[in-house]
């Protein structure tokens, strides 16, 4: 199943992407390309608290949102019917066109912005201690945190090795995904100021939103569990006894993620009640936090393998499937290189994703995007994190 704005950062947005997770990343505004007004239009409750000049201005917007909606209506509709378009040939086995995308790039809204409301308090974001405090509250479990920072890295490496990663692969995603010094327990929004708010749920080396803790832990739960197991009859004594209660949690974990069916939706509500966000808590547990952080990877390289791709998949590739969902990510980078800078990446979006991330906007085509990816983690991996995760992986 398997979907940030600070100074040129990058953050997850959950299900910005269709069926999967959003890559926003931010710039200065001075750096951006113009972002549509997706404000909704005028209400009646607006119209009847407004001034006779406010009314005449919501007036003014009202008609030119209306008109941009229209237009902006049929887009996206149309890069919704090209999609089903193109799976419905893959499906059949047919070769792709490049008329099978949709090859102009979205309206923008030009009009006069809606006039300013009073902006509502930001909604809270639960942040590690929420988790923590969930997870013993609800299923009485508290994860085992590392001593170190090395500690987890080491641990990390050892997994994500041994799940198929590619030391290229598992450094620079580490480094676009964590800002290349992240910390284990580095969430969205919080990378360079613990006290300041988080943006989402967004965790770890591979910022896991608290739904994809659900829906990994929902498909992969029986593996995790063996692999304790097989942890268990390797060591005697105390350190057995823990991992056989965490076992137990873990299994109590994984039924309450299968009580709904396997959808990414049906994962959402759960990651967003007290027993999801105490499932999100996994990620910070030295046992099954790599695994955890790794299976995401894992799953996107897996479904390539199995649609046909037998290359290995650079890393900037790899960060498309896990950013965008492997399906729209596989759809990208097994597009001929001669389309790549002609498709626009609003192909592989919903309107609403679209809007929030500007540097798909910026970046407005396929070829774009991927390389923007690419610098990105070039820059990204000299940072010491970085360095020391790759010494790990010799």
């Amino acid at each position: 199943m398997t979907a940030r704005i600070h100074s040129c950062r990058r953050y997850l947005l959950a299900a910005a992407f269709t069926g999967s997770l959003a890559a926003l990343w931010a710039c200065p505004a001075s750096s951006q390309t113009a972002q549509p007004d997706l404000r909704p239009a005028p209400t009646p409750s607006d119209f009847a608290a407004a001034t006779a000049e406010e009314r005449r201005a919501l007036e003014e917007y009202s008609k030119a949102w209306q008109s941009y909606q229209a237009a902006a209506g049929r887009y996206w509709s149309s890069i919704v019917e090209k999609r089903q378009l193109r799976n419905g040939k893959r499906a059949r086995g047919e070769q792709l066109a490049i008329s099978d995308y949709v090859l102009a790039q979205p309206p923008v809204y030009t009009g006069p912005p809606k006039p300013l409301r009073p902006v509502p308090h930001p909604v809270y974001v639960p942040v590690v201690a929420d988790f923590l405090a969930a997870a013993q509250r609800e299923f009485k479990f508290t994860p085992r945190l590392p001593q170190s920072e090395n500690e987890f890295k080491r641990a990390y490496a050892k997994a994500a090795l041994a799940a198929g990663l590619t030391r290229d692969q598992i450094v620079r995603i580490y480094g676009f995904e964590a800002t290349g010094n992240g910390s284990y327990d580095v969430e969205a929004g919080l990378e360079h100021n613990k006290h300041g708010r988080a943006i989402t749920t967004a965790l770890g080396y591979n910022q896991l939103l608290a739904t994809n803790s659900v829906e990994v832990l929902a498909e992969k739960g029986s593996e995790f569990i063996k692999a304790l197991e097989v942890k268990v009859a390797a060591i005697p004594g105390t350190p057995q006894q823990a991992l056989d209660g965490k076992i137990e949690v873990l299994r109590r974990m994984v039924a309450f993620v299968r009580s709904v069916p396997d959808a990414w939706n049906q994962h959402e509500i759960l990651a967003n009640t007290p027993k999801g966000l105490g499932v999100h808590a996994l990620n910070l547990d030295l046992d099954i936090g790599p695994m955890l952080q790794t299976q995401k990877l894992v799953d996107s390289v897996v479904f390539a393998r199995r649609k046909g791709l037998s290359r290995t998949l650079t890393a900037a590739e790899l960060e498309m499937l896990n950013l965008t969902g492997d399906g729209n990510g596989f759809d990208m980078v097994t597009m001929p290189l001669s389309w790549r800078d002609q498709v626009p990446t609003a192909n592989f979006f919903r309107a609403s994703g679209y809007a929030d991330n500007p540097v798909a906007r910026r970046n407005n085509v396929v070829a774009k995007l991927i390389a923007a990816t690419d610098a990105q983690m070039d820059e990204e991996i000299k940072k010491p994190g970085a360095r020391e995760l790759a010494a790990l992986l010799q």
